[in-house]
């Protein structure tokens, strides 16, 4: 492990109830801040010796950074620090921006109470979640519930894939930035129920730019920006 984990560890332990929470915070840390590399294994092995503690926080730290799409586990190398780029981020809200207005434009003319209800329910749920896997699943659901009656089935599909691959994103900007942006899911859902189609494709913009904003800054202040 690197000298600035060793720091981190000396540093951190003091702070934490238990061994796995100590494990998952100190990495989580590693990884966001760029001290522990894209890319770089993450034996078992030695990050037991590095952190003083058994393999089994460890596992159970590894799997945690694994739900906040930190973490991969890979055949034969076992957990690896991902390598998600700016680039793979921003090529996915370019593409997120296309597709997505134009569902939700042909959907609001046909959504029910029975849609409103449900969107209002995920919204609940998400509030009272703290997993980051699952809330990346609810925000799924949310939004494709307001999106699912535009009558277009290619768009529709084409839509859930992308959202479905920014999972991977949206959990790692969960972990970087820890906002949801709950406040613009309430105001989108405000208008598709008032069925103002020019607002509510306005705050699904502003909602996909804070986003992007929000992950180009992160990549900024930890490695300059670099792609």
């Amino acid at each position: 492990m690197t000298a600035a984990l060793s720091e981190l560890v000396q540093s951190a332990a003091p702070r934490f109830r238990t061994a796995t929470e100590f494990v998952e915070a100190t990495l989580r840390e590693a990884i966001l801040s760029g001290a522990i590399a894209p890319g770089t294994p993450l034996r078992q092995e030695e990050l037991a010796a590095t952190f003083k503690v058994s393999r089994m926080p460890i596992r159970e730290a590894l799997r945690q950074l694994e739900a906040q799409a930190l973490v991969d586990f890979e055949p034969h190398r076992g957990a690896v620090v991902v390598q998600i780029t700016l680039l793979d981020a921003m090529d996915n809200y370019a593409i997120r921006a296309a597709l997505e207005p134009q569902a939700l434009r042909h959907s609001i003319p046909h959504l029910s109470e029975t849609d409103f209800d449900l969107a209002e329910e995920l919204l609940a749920e998400i509030d009272q979640e703290t997993d980051p896997g699952r809330m990346g699943e609810l925000n799924r659901r949310f939004h494709m519930t307001l999106y699912a009656q535009a009558g277009l089935p290619r768009l529709i599909a084409l839509t859930e894939q992308h959202l479905a691959t920014a999972d991977r994103h949206l959990r790692f900007h969960l972990a970087a930035v820890g906002d949801m942006g709950q406040d613009e899911h309430r105001e989108l859902l405000s208008a598709c129920r008032d069925r103002d189609v020019e607002r509510a494709v306005a705050t699904l913009s502003r909602h996909h730019n804070r986003a992007r904003e929000a992950m180009s800054a992160y990549f900024a202040s930890r490695d300059g920006g670099k792609a």
